[in-house]
């Protein structure tokens, strides 16, 4: 085989060898058995680097003892001896000495040279370097587990110094080092670098990013690879020269890591302890790894996104959660104080350790509700005024919400408290009261606490001015309620008397039902009614007044009930239109006294049946005549007359009773009513016929609200 059937050499690159995935071919020719170096190509002469000390005519072992050591005259020796050529694969080879020595490999092939007898007279090597394909596919493995790594979601530092070791690997004398750029870009910090001294990891953790800020510094502000190959000269380094030799490093070249939309994620950067300029191999080395890099860090970057997101909407959902139970909580008592203590109580610990709520009342403000975690605390809390001069004051002015951090802690005498945040409880855009969260010890107040603690005292407010609305009302219905009803119920001669007033619902409106007691000439005669007023709320408060003063007023004047009852009727067909036109029924009566005898005379329109009681139990219903008032001209009343008894009792109720409705469904009815009266222990006076009724209707209906109004009046005929 001639010389010139091989390809030209190539020139082997430094540092990682031949370039991946490239070889290099060479070949020389050795005569005698001392295998003295005949000729050879010139990429021989490279690759071995050893270009300045071989010479022709020479024995190979004298000029490269390194190869004798290793193996390789041996072999030489047994081709030249057998005459029978030798291949292998793959050899490894180190060639040169000291710091100057590298591994290569090779595919070789010894081949015998013949004279022209036959005889051997030499062997001609031929040789194939493989050092580039193997670190390819060193390489290529390295890099398949790298990406094995970041798919399982491998911890960042994890995968980035499984990296540096890998270039370290690939590049005897390499030292690998990664920086991660902060969320702003503006600053480096340590993110791998497994030989570099610890010392030397610290003083460039945080660096800033910029002109003259090292290698890596300027690499990330330039976003190109910057390259320092003597970095004892290199005003790059300037104010990092020592730090650089006491690490023992003498040059670098950095590569910024850039994400896919360009931001700038990190540098990637390869130190030696000797000065040097990279090659091309290693430029593509480096743009190699960045972008492993930059993939690993934008996976962590996203992992770290979704589980952000993640935190953020499940904190979402517990604030959430949190406020629907506390609208829950506020909503379930109508009590105005009440509804600002279970505010505090809601904050404590959930928001903050501490919790005050303050309100304006007649001028003053007043601390009406704290929460704490300990009695201690709570007495410490309760011994501190609410400071109306400062941040209480100014949210009660319209300042709107306040927070104030970092406070002394002894300003609050034993409580540490370092953050405070007050927020108004308003009503129609004014402050009325103002919500306080302390907290110290460590425990700062976050703007989600502040965001919360906004949205509580919001629905706060709104449950707080619907208690109070509620109490207001509830008081104003009651107050109106006791002026259509007797104050105090009079002695009457020779009768007792009871009486009962339930409303519907919770009392919010003004009942339509109505009684009273009132007398009539000399004391000896007193009239009596009971009755409905069609309709609920303000229209059948004044249909009620107008029916118990019309009855009031003719009563003296006119001869008896039947009279009454058809004036009445008069004023509610000429009542003006804007006080309704709804009807009324009822049962009016004059009880008088005469020697022993307790007389009764009544008139019924369209009212329930009144009912007589006897001491026995015995029930009658009395059946006077009579339609409905104010619909008519006439409404038929007839007059009733009876004579009670000592033990007997006239029983008059509305159909709040009677059509009293129990869990089912099932009415009370004028069964039920009978019954209940049936039930009244013998000889019982009117407050216990009574009591005997409302027990009966109360056991009927259960605990549920009523949704009419009910009302009873019980005369009871006293023995001497």
């Amino acid at each position: 085989m001639s010389v010139g059937a091989w390809p030209p050499a190539t020139r082997a690159d430094e540092g990682f060898g031949s370039s991946p995935g490239r070889s290099t071919a060479v070949f020389a020719l050795l005569s005698g058995p001392e295998h003295r170096l005949e000729t050879a190509n010139p990429a021989f002469f490279e690759t071995v680097g050893a270009a300045d000390r071989v010479r022709s005519g020479l024995p190979l072992a004298q000029v490269l003892p390194e190869l004798a050591e290793q193996g390789f005259v041996a072999v030489l020796d047994e081709v030249y001896r057998t005459g029978r050529p030798r291949t292998s694969r793959d050899s490894r080879v180190l060639l040169g000495r000291g710091r100057r020595a590298r591994e290569a490999f090779f595919d070789l092939t010894y081949e015998p040279r013949l004279d022209a007898a036959g005889g051997v007279v030499g062997v001609a090597v031929f040789g194939v370097e493989t050092t580039g394909i193997r670190h390819a596919q060193l390489l290529a493995a390295e890099q398949h587990a790298l990406l094995e790594q970041i798919a399982r979601q491998a911890p960042l530092e994890q995968t980035l110094d499984g990296m540096a070791r890998v270039i370290e690997k690939l590049s005897p004398g390499a030292l690998a080092s990664v920086l991660l750029a902060d969320a702003d870009g503006r600053h480096l910090r340590h993110g791998a670098a497994p030989s570099l001294p610890r010392f030397y990891t610290d003083a460039i953790d945080g660096i800033a990013t910029g002109e003259a800020a090292g290698a890596c510094g300027t690499a990330a502000h330039r976003r190109r690879t910057v390259v320092a190959a003597d970095i004892a000269a290199d005003p790059f380094w300037d104010g990092y020269h020592e730090l650089a030799a006491r690490a023992g490093l003498a040059s670098c070249w950095s590569t910024p890591i850039l994400g896919g939309d360009g931001r700038l994620l990190g540098t990637f950067a390869i130190y030696h302890r000797v000065a040097r300029t990279p090659q091309v191999s290693d430029f593509g080395l480096c743009d190699l790894f960045a972008g492993i890099a930059a993939l690993a860090i934008e996976r962590h970057l996203g992992e770290q996104a979704r589980t952000a997101a993640v935190a953020k909407e499940k904190a979402a959902r517990a604030d959430l959660a949190f406020l629907l139970g506390a609208g829950s909580v506020l909503a379930q008592n109508l009590d105005h104080t009440e509804t600002l203590q279970r505010l505090a109580d809601l904050c404590v610990p959930a928001l903050a350790p501490l919790c005050t709520v303050d309100v304006v009342e007649d001028g003053q403000v007043c601390r009406v509700a704290i929460a704490a975690a300990t009695v201690r605390e709570q007495r410490l809390l309760a011994a501190h005024p609410p400071d109306t001069g400062a941040m209480v004051g100014r949210v009660l002015a319209g300042g709107g919400t306040e927070v104030a951090r970092h406070a002394p802690a002894d300003l609050w005498g034993g409580l540490g408290i370092t953050d405070r945040l007050c927020v108004p409880l308003t009503d129609r855009g004014a402050a009325f009261g103002a919500l306080t969260l302390l907290t110290g010890g460590g425990r700062p107040l976050e703007d989600r606490v502040v965001s919360l603690a906004e949205e509580l005292a919001r629905r706060a407010a709104m449950a707080a001015r619907n208690a109070r609305q509620y109490a207001q009302r509830a008081q104003l219905a009651h107050d109106l309620q006791a002026g259509l009803l007797l104050p105090d119920l009079p002695a009457l001669p020779g009768a007792g008397l009871a009486t009962h007033y339930h409303p519907a619902g919770e009392g919010l409106e003004i009942g339509g039902d109505f009684y009273d007691v009132f007398p009539l000439a000399g004391r000896t005669c007193w009239a009596f009614m009971i009755g409905d007023v069609c309709g609920r709320g303000a229209v059948a408060a004044t249909t009620t007044a107008l029916v118990r003063h019309t009855a009031r007023a003719v009563a003296r004047l006119l001869p008896g009930p039947a009279e009454v009852v058809q004036a009445v009727n008069t004023a509610l067909l000429e009542r003006p239109g804007n006080l309704g036109g709804g009807f009324v029924t009822l049962v009016y009566g004059h009880l008088a006294r005469e020697d022993d005898r307790l007389t009764v005379e009544l008139v019924r329109a369209g009212h329930v049946l009144p009912r007589l009681l006897g001491p026995g139990g015995a029930v009658t219903q009395i059946d006077a005549e009579g339609a409905l008032l104010g619909l008519m001209d006439d409404p038929g009343v007839e007059p009733c007359r009876l004579e009670l008894r000592p033990g007997q009792s006239l029983v008059l109720v509305t159909d709040g009773i009677t059509e009293a409705r129990s869990a089912a469904g099932a009415m009370f009815n004028d069964e039920g009513l009978d019954g209940a009266l049936a039930a009244v222990p013998p000889n019982a006076d009117a407050a216990a016929v009574l009591d005997t009724l409302t027990a009966a209707v109360r056991a009927f209906t259960g605990p549920a609200a009523v949704d009419d109004d009910q009302a009873a009046l019980v005369l009871t005929a006293l023995s001497k």
